[in-house]
């Protein structure tokens, strides 16, 4: 589960504002000993602690990417940042949308509680709006009967497996996906995994998500739509790369996140 950085930070700014109001009714910061300097410590970092929440929970957030599911486009430990104001200012903790500045459109890649557990932040790909009617034939994406253009700009294939690399245009911004599954080892044939497969219309006030990774992702086709009351915010700066473990981190990937490089 996430650590909810959000929760802490508002529990942090209570307390030391509670001990700021206590100080000013009891001076507490001239007494001496620890209750004096845990005092004047607390109240220092009143100031501190608001900037920090304000920009977080209103401007931007980091995150970083733990799973591939959004392969080519973001790998495993690119760390991001996260618009947090382009769909709507939100309070902290209750996430509760009290300015409207916008809404996910079709092609951004967002962040969200998981439906299934809100202790945990997902990053997939905004693939259907509300009444959207969305299908996904033959590895094909489709949206309202109209299939998403593509074109293939790489291919792997051995005995086993197979994979294909295509620019997807959805919405305005063009971006990398990968298919892949396995090779039918008797006719030699690309199988397309029919678990990917399927048909979904979205509800009101809902958003479809898949992962970039179209067959390694565990998105909407698999736990349903994600509520607008779980959207966190717009993913849309990699800002460094950092292997855990005897690695220094790296800024070579560092920019915009739809970047299409096709490697």
């Amino acid at each position: 589960m996430d650590i909810d950085v959000g929760m802490w930070l508002t529990l942090a700014l209570f307390v030391t504002v509670i001990i700021w109001l206590a100080d000013k009714a009891l001076k507490l910061r001239q007494r001496k000993g620890m209750i004096g300097n845990t005092v004047e410590t607390s109240n220092s970092l009143i100031s501190v602690l608001f900037i920090v929440l304000v920009i977080r929970s209103f401007i931007v957030e980091p995150f970083t990417i733990p799973s591939g599911s959004m392969l080519p486009t973001l790998k495993v430990h690119d760390f991001i940042l996260v618009n947090k104001f382009s769909y709507g200012l939100r309070l902290p903790v209750t996430n509760t949308k009290i300015i409207p500045l916008g809404e996910p459109e079709r092609g951004d890649v967002m962040v969200f509680k998981y439906p299934e557990d809100t202790g945990q932040n997902f990053i997939k790909r905004v693939v259907g709006l509300p009444g959207d009617r969305i299908a996904v034939r033959d590895n094909v994406l489709y949206f309202n009967g109209e299939a998403v253009p593509r074109e293939l700009v790489g291919r792997e294939r051995n005995s086993q497996v197979w994979r294909r690399e295509y620019v997807e245009t959805l919405g305005e911004q063009p971006h990398l996906i990968w298919q892949e599954g396995r090779v039918n080892p008797y006719s030699g044939d690309a199988m397309i995994p029919e678990r990917t497969q399927g048909e979904w219309q979205v509800p009101e006030g809902s958003y479809f998500v898949m992962g970039d990774n179209r067959d390694n992702s565990n998105d909407s086709r698999f736990w349903g739509v994600v509520s607008e009351d779980l959207v966190v915010g717009e993913a849309f700066l990699i800002w460094m790369h950092w292997d855990p473990i005897f690695s220094w981190p790296s800024f070579s990937r560092n920019g915009a996140i739809d970047k299409v490089e096709a490697e």
